[in-house]
């Protein structure tokens, strides 16, 4: 009797396929990196503040999801004194295929980091802070009581100091969620990442109706902090899926909404599908804002969800 080989159809791999799936990594690899358009340009800086962070993240044992996660923007930001905070370790649960951070299995919880970083913003100086981390599935409550004792050490320090926390889904554990809320920070926010369909393939293990659920649960609870998500463009999405993942954010209760181009980390990552011009993130901006009522959409190629995060929220913050 013959056997039959049954084999995965390969333009179910296709980024414009109904339901597509990620390609295996061996066959990423055969994709090289596609040359960066001119209006995508990274201008390195190395000056005294910068190395300054570096120096102060390294003494203290901290990680920043900058390093973590090649984020293009890390010599901008550091050398204005500026960084985002990842907490929980630097090992993620997940392994989505578009994310520069580590999948491997973490080993217990540093209970003194929320300390660690208090200090590291003082003597940073910091009057606004954006703290996020990998994902915790290992945790009961997602590391939630880790975020919140991070905003109790940082009020305690500084009464005034404003803080976003981009966090994981928290499994859809509504009461981390309240745990965290709880704590009183003043911009919570859950990247949705891309469009429902391309959903399984770019993120893996989480849904899009999950990221819905959460970011609608923050904006209904009281007192309500500004509510933000962000998502990527570059991956295969269709301009009319952009504009239904802004409406459905628009619906759970979302303020801001940040748009940045992805890029591809390596080549066992994703590839790029395309590169967005500058006129169209103006565009998906302006549709966000004047059609469908957002406060605030962010939209640019280089834009992440942390970049400049204030910048963001301050209008907002003011006329809360």
């Amino acid at each position: 009797m013959n056997k039959v080989f049954f084999t995965q159809p390969i333009d179910q791999y296709a980024a414009d396929a109904p339901n597509p799936k990620a390609p295996p990594v061996k066959l990423r690899m055969q994709t090289p990196h596609e040359r960066l358009p001119n209006w995508i340009k990274i201008r390195p800086k190395s000056g005294p503040n910068f190395e300054r962070v570096r120096d102060i993240l390294a003494t203290t044992g901290l990680h920043s999801v900058c390093q973590e996660a090649a984020c293009p923007n890390i010599r901008d930001c550091w050398d204005e004194g500026t960084a985002t905070f990842m907490i929980l370790g630097k090992h993620c649960t997940r392994g989505c295929n578009f994310c520069d951070v580590l999948k491997k299995a973490p080993v217990g919880l540093d209970l003194e980091e929320p300390q660690r970083l208090a200090d590291a913003v003082a003597q940073l100086k910091l009057k606004q802070v954006v703290i996020t981390s990998v994902t915790r599935d290992d945790l009961p409550d997602g590391g939630a009581s880790i975020f919140a004792r991070t905003i109790e050490l940082l009020r305690r320090q500084d009464k005034e100091v404003k803080i976003e926390l981009l966090t994981p889904d928290f499994g859809g554990n509504k009461k981390a969620l309240y745990t965290v809320l709880d704590a009183g920070l003043d911009v919570f926010a859950h990247n949705v990442e891309t469009v429902g369909r391309l959903h399984k393939r770019v993120r893996g293990a989480a849904r899009l109706d999950r990221s819905l659920d959460i970011l609608r649960a923050a904006a209904n609870y009281r007192p309500r902090a500004v509510i933000k998500t962000g998502f990527m463009v570059g991956l295969g999405e269709t301009r009319d899926e952009l504009v239904e993942l802004m409406q459905q954010c628009y619906s759970a209760g979302v303020d801001i909404i940040t748009i940045g181009q992805y890029l591809r980390p390596s080549l066992a990552h994703l590839p790029v599908e395309r590169f967005y011009h500058p006129d169209e993130f103006k565009e998906l901006a302006r549709i966000g804002m004047e059609e469908i009522g957002l406060g605030h959409v962010e939209a640019g190629p280089l834009v992440r969800s942390s970049y400049k995060a204030f910048n963001q929220s301050k209008h907002l913050l003011e006329t809360a």
